[in-house]
């Protein structure tokens, strides 16, 4: 009995360990990028300083959107801010307001300046779900046709500025 006991023992922690050994070996990296070229989804979104609401279809009257995820708390937000001010000069920006203070994020938009064409609010963070968000900064370049050409995760930079006015055709 002592032996079924000890070999059961045995198989069981050498189970675990090899469980344990191939779960920590796979790369568990979530990538979005299987999104760019579908269709965002069509939800309806809180516009920020009044009570109206916003569907994402509407985004099909403009021929190109940036669409970026934002919150007055997110450091590398900041960093990103003088990037979309310079863009909103050739494009609209739909900026999506994440888990954020409207009062806070009034300060910082007062503050840095407000690229947005519109601001919609996300104040529990499950709409930007929807748009395969799962952190803040994001950014997402959608076509008339509301379809994904480009995901940004994080802050963009000149370079990623560089990129989307080519894509838009401004340079």
């Amino acid at each position: 009995m002592k032996k079924i006991t000890l070999g059961f023992i045995v198989i069981l922690v050498s189970f675990t360990i090899l469980i344990f050994y191939y779960g920590l070996k796979s790369e568990k990296i979530y990538d979005t990028k299987d999104l760019v070229g579908k269709p965002i989804s069509k939800i309806d979104l809180e516009l920020w300083n009044n009570e109206k609401i916003f569907n994402t279809k509407e985004l099909s009257n403009n021929d190109f959107t940036l669409i970026n995820f934002w919150a007055s708390w997110c450091a590398p937000c900041r960093k990103e801010h003088k990037h979309l001010m310079s863009l909103s000069k050739n494009i609209k920006i739909l900026g999506i307001n994440v888990k954020d203070e409207k009062s806070q994020a009034n300060k910082f938009i007062n503050k840095m300046g407000n690229p947005y064409y519109l601001i919609a609010s996300d104040h529990d963070g499950k709409k930007a779900i929807h748009f395969g968000a799962y952190g803040i900064p994001e950014t997402i370049l959608v076509k008339k046709n509301l379809i994904i050409i480009k995901k940004y995760i994080g802050p963009i930079n000149d370079k990623d500025v560089k990129k989307i006015l080519r894509l838009i055709g401004k340079k």
